[in-house]
């Protein structure tokens, strides 16, 4: 088992202070088997961001993948992408993080170049986009600062460029907000974690991965200038969503 593939027991045994999560080195080293336990649908929504990236791509232009973590959703879409002369830039804040994704890259042969930033996605210069991609990123960003990046991708597309936003998500009615609540911590349950791994982990992530319901990204996405903007994907309490320019 390479050091990226290591198994996630991070919360495995009982932490007399539980901090708050962050994306540093430990959880770097296990990132890939915690997300893929951890979001039900994770491999369907990294497959379809190739199919999504072989249609909409266009010649002679960059495709952004914002929160880029270890580089699967690179991978997909460089392996999928069909037009010439494009460029993928990955931006990702830790540096544990990015440096496991030029691994995992490098190992990957593709005539189409990838660049990785290590930056905070608001920072992000972003041009000339015919594609970029939030996989559960949004999420982390404080919500006074989501429209103005929204804006910034938007005014970064070209003309018909995709936005892929994928998030976890709350719910307005207070029932079906703890019923898919209930039915992620059954799936996760279902995937190996224990409850005292369900329930560490949730407090770490208190306050440092905020929900919204999908109407308010919806009615977000409207607002940062996208023409139009629909779920796509939705399991339990987990969707993602495209907006086009």
């Amino acid at each position: 088992m390479n050091r990226d593939q290591q198994p996630d027991k991070l919360f495995s045994s009982t932490l007399e202070q539980i901090d708050a999560f962050a994306f540093d080195d430990s959880v770097a080293h296990v990132f890939a088997d915690m997300i893929k336990r951890s979001v039900p649908g994770y491999g369907l929504t990294l497959s379809m961001l190739g199919v999504l990236a072989e249609q909409h791509v266009t010649d002679k232009s960059n495709v952004y993948d914002l929160g880029c973590s270890l580089g699967a959703g690179i991978l997909s879409m460089r392996e999928n992408i069909r037009a010439k002369r494009v460029s993928i830039i990955g931006v990702d804040s830790s540096e544990a993080m990015l440096s496991r994704c030029k691994d995992i890259v490098d190992q990957h042969n593709s005539p189409i170049p990838v660049e990785l930033v290590c930056g905070d996605v608001r920072s992000a210069t972003i041009e000339n986009a015919s594609m970029a991609v939030m996989n559960f990123t949004l999420q982390f960003v404080p919500r006074e600062d989501r429209l103005a990046l929204l804006t910034k991708i938007h005014d970064g597309l070209k003309p018909g460029g995709l936005l892929v936003l994928s998030e976890k998500i709350a719910f307005d009615n207070e029932t079906e907000d703890q019923f898919q609540i209930d039915m992620h911590h059954a799936f996760k349950r279902a995937q190996g974690y224990s409850d005292l791994e369900i329930s560490q982990k949730r407090t770490a992530l208190e306050n440092v991965l905020i929900p919204e319901p999908v109407n308010i990204h919806l009615n977000r996405l409207k607002e940062a200038g996208f023409s139009q903007a629909f779920v796509w994907f939705q399991c339990f309490n987990f969707s993602s969503v495209i907006a086009i320019k």
